[in-house]
């Protein structure tokens, strides 16, 4: 399917990780003009620099800084249609009770002031790029960031990680969506709340059978997602061709998951076959 994304400008933030970098290759495979940026390696981006030399950039920052995405930003050639706000951390788990202020702020510098700078700067140049009045640009805009069932139901022992995530599908996502027509006036912004999905980063958290009970035991489908099944989600999202009336969503990518499994049946005294 024609997505309307040939020649088109995307910035994917975290591209060097598992969805990230399967998104990158949705939308090369698109036509698109890719910037795929990272913080630390770029290993698992340069099979694709090989294979897409003309359409595929690489870019390296910190975006929890603020002059680091003031540069980024500047040292495109040209600006941003389409934004894919992808980049997390995950310092792992502590209870609330336990947890130090510099793991929290951590967390919400990484994961929220990070997408807000990325965000803001993203706005600048689009502004710029219409006013330039070059060709189609602005007609496709879009962003589309990634959240996670974490920020619909909670992560116990990750309270940080969760309200960064629920904070970015739901505050940020339904505010940008009504600032961001008075730059572009068909300009959407919507969110990908994935589940577990096959990462490298979560292979070894996979390999435990009873993380696997836990995702999958209110999960219809009963699989954990590919991180093609992610990417296609964002790709098709990003498409003002098929997406076009499509905007403040949060498209939840999880198998049909219906919440956490927070008890079992020797926790409420009953028998392990209940």
């Amino acid at each position: 399917m024609d997505l309307d994304l040939a020649g088109v400008h995307v910035l994917v933030t975290g591209a060097n990780g598992g969805i990230g970098l399967e998104t990158v290759k949705v939308f090369l495979e698109q036509g698109a003009r890719v910037t795929a940026q990272y913080r630390s390696s770029a290993a698992s981006l340069q099979p694709l620099i090989a294979e897409y030399p003309s359409t595929l950039s690489l870019a390296q920052a910190d975006l929890a800084s603020e002059p680091a995405v003031q540069s980024l930003f500047a040292a495109l050639s040209t600006p941003v249609e389409v934004l894919v706000v992808n980049h997390a951390v995950y310092t792992g788990q502590a209870p609330l009770k336990d947890m130090t202020l510099a793991h929290w702020s951590n967390t919400l510098d990484n994961n929220l002031t990070s997408s807000f700078l990325v965000v803001r700067e993203y706005l600048k140049g689009l502004e710029a790029g219409i006013a330039a009045g070059v060709g189609r640009f602005g007609e496709r805009a879009a962003v589309v960031s990634v959240g996670s069932t974490a920020g619909k139901y909670g992560e116990a022992g990750s309270a940080d990680y969760a309200a960064t995530k629920s904070a970015l599908m739901y505050g940020f996502t339904l505010s940008l969506k009504n600032e961001i027509v008075k730059i572009a006036p068909r300009a959407r912004v919507n969110c990908v709340a994935p589940g577990w999905v096959k990462t490298p980063m979560a292979t070894e958290a996979l390999a435990n059978p009873h993380i696997i009970y836990q995702a999958l035991a209110t999960t219809p489908l009963k699989k954990v997602a590919e991180p093609r099944d992610v990417a296609n989600q964002i790709v098709l999202l990003s498409s003002t061709k098929v997406s076009g009336h499509i905007t403040g969503q949060v498209l939840m990518v999880e198998g049909g998951m219906e919440g956490r499994l927070l008890n079992r049946a020797a926790d409420l005294g009953l028998p392990a076959d209940a």
